[in-house]
């Protein structure tokens, strides 16, 4: 199998089977797809499918919802019917809430089965998946264990972790149901780490859902998320992934772009390629860096683009990208594909730069 590098290895990710989660392939050498859960309460239908068709144009490939109670259910219907992206219903607690779900137009159920009750519950959930066709994702947190397991003293947090998904797959496939994804999430990157390399070791079949859960706000939760899943990724671990922060669930999105394009994997947006700045640096390139990052936002092409402060890195720097600034002082030098277009003053470089990725890109 040829890899995302083009190189010819084999990764735990090539070898897991491929679930459908409506139109979008997961697991099976599939591209590792973006997922983010809507904030907005389920019963509004209409605000949930705008915030919705925001995260589709950011790049959301699939999306989750809560379905905490019978009342969401109609919303949820009229969500399903509408909705640009395949939604997945969050269930927790109600076997019935998993039921009616997948009645009304799920494109797949994630529950916890050790929260949701006897085995028999869990089994009328398997049975109306198995009837409706949609995969299941089997979701563990840390927070949440069986009781049975959470108490035991001779497991570590990550052997928990596992034994919970191992006992709940195999009871699924011993009901003939292997439609399965499985996640199983920790606010710790230590842990998240240990515990999906124990998983893809364990049940090696069955495609990943990675992440940290309650990660935190914009930044730390940026960090976390991206040390955890950026070390899974490199490890040829996770087949899709939804990065938490306690955030506009859009920047969940952008944030597992940029951490799929950084690590070669897909591209979607353009890549902003910038020095640090020194003392060398005779224009204001904190600045002009960040209106090129904004601007970038409107531009649909997963270009490279190098903005460059000086002159001992920046003109190879800038060759290397699709289009780059290299500066000196007061003015800098426009490059395209690797060759030197034009010398222009600092105060249009920026606005020069975006005619040339306009006219090009």
């Amino acid at each position: 199998m040829i890899n995302e590098q083009g190189l010819g290895v084999v990764t735990p990710r090539s070898r897991t089977r491929q679930v459908m989660v409506g139109n979008v392939a997961v697991g099976g050498g599939a591209p590792i797809s973006v997922q983010s859960m809507c904030t907005t309460k389920t019963d509004d239908a209409q605000a949930t499918l705008a915030q919705i068709q925001r995260l589709a144009d950011a790049g959301c490939e699939i999306i989750r919802v809560a379905v905490p109670n019978s009342a969401a259910l109609d919303g949820f219907k009229a969500i399903c019917a509408e909705s640009p992206l395949p939604v997945v219903a969050d269930i927790h607690f109600d076997h019935n809430l998993a039921i009616g779900a997948a009645h009304r137009g799920a494109a797949a159920l994630r529950v916890n089965p050790g929260n949701i009750g006897s085995w028999d519950r869990v089994d009328a959930v398997i049975d109306a998946a198995g009837e409706e066709g949609i995969p299941i994702r089997i979701g563990v947190n840390a927070g949440s264990l069986d009781e049975a397991v959470a108490e035991r003293t001779d497991l570590t947090q990550p052997q928990k972790l596992v034994s919970s998904c191992v006992s709940f797959v195999h009871h699924f496939e011993e009901r003939g149901f292997s439609d399965i994804v499985l996640s199983a999430k920790a606010h710790s990157v230590p842990v998240t780490i240990e515990t999906y390399r124990m998983l893809s070791s364990e049940l090696p079949t069955y495609p990943l859902h990675v992440g940290v859960t309650e990660a935190g706000t914009l930044r730390q939760g940026t960090v976390k998320n991206c040390a955890a899943v950026g070390t899974l990724l490199s490890d040829g671990i996770g087949d899709t992934m939804r990065l938490s922060l306690t955030a506009d669930p859009v920047e969940e999105v952008d944030v597992a772009w940029e951490l799929l394009s950084a690590m070669g994997l897909r591209r979607l947006h353009p890549e902003l390629v910038s020095c640090p700045t020194c003392g060398r640096t005779q224009v204001n390139l904190i600045g002009m860096a960040e209106e090129v990052e904004r601007r970038l936002h409107e531009v649909k092409a997963p270009i490279s683009v190098a903005v460059m402060g000086c002159v001992v890195n920046g003109p190879g720097e800038a060759r290397d990208a699709d289009i780059g600034i290299a500066c000196g002082k007061g003015r800098g030098v426009i490059f395209v594909g690797g060759e030197p277009l034009r010398n222009v003053p600092e105060d249009q470089l920026v606005d020069e730069l975006f005619a040339e990725i306009a006219a090009r890109f």
